[in-house]
């Protein structure tokens, strides 16, 4: 099973890519494929530029790596209450190919921040419309507080409740046995 994640942040050092990176690990049987959205480097979109040039080659790379994975995790960072820029751009650049970026794939929603909302209000806005880019919602987690709960010298969530939640929500993408 090819599990696809990235931090929605192109943040050099960016605590929801190692969120994102860390529960794609509790997967059972995962391979994980990490995205760094610093990759992804796009002009602002607008209609007139789309016009122009047409779908632009970098957002169909993001749009494919999302088409040949099983499962995706993506971790929210949060700038002024909301999406990042460079998320944002990305994922219009994305949905001006098929609404439906996700593809119908089972993924997972998680936010962090250094606080203690766990950029909850992203979460929500994600969680929110989802329903209208394909995506296949199997679970939500925001986990505050972050550099309590993460260690940073092992990658590893120390904190057993975010611990739980985060395995039960990777768990959530593992196949399921026939009956």
């Amino acid at each position: 099973m090819k599990i696809m994640t990235f931090g929605a942040s192109n943040t050099k050092n960016s605590i929801n890519k190692a969120l994102a990176r860390f529960t794609a690990t509790l997967v059972p049987g995962a391979e994980v494929e990490v995205l760094d959205l610093s990759d992804y480097d796009l002009p602002i979109f607008s209609k007139d530029l789309e016009k122009e040039i047409g779908q632009h080659p970098t957002a169909k790379a993001f749009f494919e790596k999302i088409g040949a994975a099983d499962g995706v995790i993506v971790s929210f960072a949060k700038h002024n209450g909301s999406y990042t820029t460079a998320y944002k751009n990305l994922f219009d650049w994305a949905s001006r190919i098929d609404q439906k970026v996700f593809q119908d794939k089972p993924t997972v929603y998680l936010s962090t921040s250094p606080g203690p909302s766990g950029a909850a209000s992203v979460l929500a806005s994600a969680k929110g419309s989802a329903q209208f880019f394909g995506v296949d919602l199997k679970a939500a987690v925001a986990v505050p507080s972050f550099y309590d709960v993460f260690d940073a010298e092992t990658g590893l969530i120390n904190e057993p409740n975010a611990l739980a939640d985060l395995t039960a929500a990777a768990e959530t993408l593992a196949p399921r046995e026939a009956a």
